[in-house]
């Protein structure tokens, strides 16, 4: 068994770009997957100007050459296009410790929904009404609870996540995300970051697993 952390953040559009990779390494029976949520985008409350939505639109284009990952016009319209819309993700940050908290083993499953009600359903998955409706249509009613109730074991958990998160970035040397860490024989080491954004079907060898792990999928 080999394990990985996925230091993420959920209004990173490459993060979104990377979904299929991810979605792919959690699947192989070999492999115990970490989602580490970093805080990056969490607490600016950026506003977003026409300049900032002009160099979102532009950055995602490239995801999308490169990914395949759709970033629609109900995304560009809505979302970047609300004047009173800010980009900062530390209510969905929230939403997914809520998750971690309650379903850990749920929690990239709602990273994913919140990507997609963003990027191709083109609705704001910074509102915190948002996000907890999304967690009731995903059944996850423990998180939904903790969140409404606004528990102070989210913002505590949600510290400590991404102080462990920086902290692993910081000794190995990672400057962004998404990054993959690879724990084996207690030692870790960062992935190159390109491993994300390839075919998921050729994960197994890029990523240097056992074959038959894939036999185990199918």
């Amino acid at each position: 068994m080999i394990e990985f952390f996925y230091l993420y953040d959920p209004l990173c559009g490459w993060c979104y770009g990377a979904a299929p990779a991810v979605v792919k390494l959690e699947l192989l029976p070999s492999v115990v997957l970490h989602p580490m949520p970093t805080g990056l985008f969490a607490g600016g409350d950026r506003a977003m100007t026409p300049d900032f939505a002009a160099y979102a639109w532009a950055n995602d284009q490239r995801i999308a050459a490169t990914t395949g990952q759709v970033f629609s016009e109900a995304y560009r319209e809505t979302v970047l296009g609300d004047p009173d819309g800010r980009f900062d993700s530390t209510a969905a940050t929230r939403a997914l410790t809520a998750v971690h908290l309650t379903e850990p083993a749920q929690e990239l499953e709602a990273l994913h929904r919140f990507q997609a009600l963003r990027y191709a359903e083109g609705r704001d998955n910074t509102d915190p009404a948002t996000l907890l409706q999304v967690l009731r249509d995903l059944d996850l009613t423990g998180a939904a609870a903790l969140l409404e109730a606004d528990d102070p074991a989210i913002a505590e958990v949600m510290e400590t996540r991404q102080a462990m998160a920086r902290g692993m970035m910081a000794r190995l040397g990672i400057r962004g995300v998404p990054a993959l860490v690879r724990l084996e024989d207690n030692q870790m080491s960062p992935v190159p970051n390109d491993v994300l954004f390839q075919n998921p079907a050729d994960l197994e060898a890029r990523l240097g697993l056992s074959p038959d792990a894939s036999d185990a999928v199918r």
